[in-house]
């Protein structure tokens, strides 16, 4: 039995890696991988959120909303110093990396239109975030990042929450319901792309064998499913997906994946796509990408720009 096999043997049993001594350099890779995504996510989150604050109707959302930004902010300091804890270039990572390598959901690209958007976003994206990293809390074999997790889980919990009070009082409100609609409309086959590429299509399983994290892409999809589509059918809000009895599996009821309107923030459900080109889009990144990683960077630049020109 070679290293790798050895390994995965053992996480699969329950051992916990606690550092790089434990680990073999495709697990490191693996685990490199899974928290620059995690990072990415959680502080480009951010941007999106930033778009729309000054439109909060009431002190106390403005305050709630300012809550949750911050958490984010914490929650990608996690997973960057968990990167420097594993030799990884975190200020390369923050500061010098090319807007359009960041790996943050395609999702997050877009400004907000409204607060009622805000609210949703917390509901769906949070959601997602919250089913991500807690198949990782529950089942990841990285020790550090196991236990930050505990701390993570309940702030993606309290995110999504305040989306579902959002959305919630802005459906008895009838000159808002539309509002809730429209951003679902868009954003909710969004989130279900947080999930990546269909099992039967993925190549690589390290994640799952290494025990990264325990539940396969379209397990976590259904996981999301399972409580999203029953909080916006209980609220009055359509969404395009149903619970199968015969299957007991929730079925979307548009080809997934499919193309969208960027310009419109539309989905065009009579064009069927493939999640080859799905990925082409992800990479090519979407209209706000460039803006929002500058102004994460535009700090750390100006600083070293001030410092060249002391020392010159």
């Amino acid at each position: 039995m070679d290293q790798a096999e050895v390994l995965k043997e053992k996480v699969q049993e329950g051992f916990m890696v606690e550092g790089i001594d434990d680990m073999n350099e495709e697990y490191l890779k693996a685990l490199k991988q899974t928290l620059t995504i995690v990072g990415d996510t959680e502080l480009l989150s951010v941007p999106p959120l930033l778009t729309v604050y000054d439109q909060a109707p009431t002190l106390n959302n403005k305050i709630t909303a300012l809550a949750i930004m911050q958490d984010e902010i914490g929650h990608a300091h996690i997973a960057y110093r968990l990167l420097k804890d594993l030799g990884e270039d975190t200020d390369g990572l923050l500061y010098s990396r090319e807007p359009n390598r960041w790996k943050n959901p395609y999702a997050f690209d877009f400004q907000l239109s409204n607060w009622i958007e805000l609210g949703v976003f917390n509901a769906l994206f949070d959601r997602a975030g919250y089913t991500l990293l807690g198949d990782a809390g529950q089942h990841t074999s990285y020790g550090p990042w196991r236990r930050a997790l505990v701390k993570v889980d309940k702030e993606e919990l309290f995110h999504l929450r305040n989306g579902e009070i959002i959305m919630r009082s802005a459906m008895k409100d009838p000159e808002l319901r539309g509002k809730v609609q429209e951003a679902v409309d868009w954003m909710f086959i969004m989130a279900l792309e947080f999930f990546g590429v269909a099992d039967n299509l993925k190549s690589r399983s390290q994640q799952i064998e290494y025990k990264l994290k325990g539940k396969t892409n379209d397990e976590l999809r259904q996981t999301w499913l399972s409580t999203a589509v029953p909080f916006c059918e209980s609220i009055g809000v359509k969404v395009p997906a149903h619970y199968d009895e015969e299957t007991e599996k929730f079925v979307l009821d548009v080809p997934f994946p499919c193309k969208f309107d960027v310009e419109n923030k539309k989905w065009l459900f009579d064009q069927p796509d493939t999640w080859d080109n799905v990925i082409k889009r992800f990479k090519a990144r979407g209209p706000q990408n460039q803006q929002f990683v500058e102004r994460i960077q535009q700090g750390a630049k100006e600083l070293e720009k001030l410092r060249n020109e002391a020392v010159s």
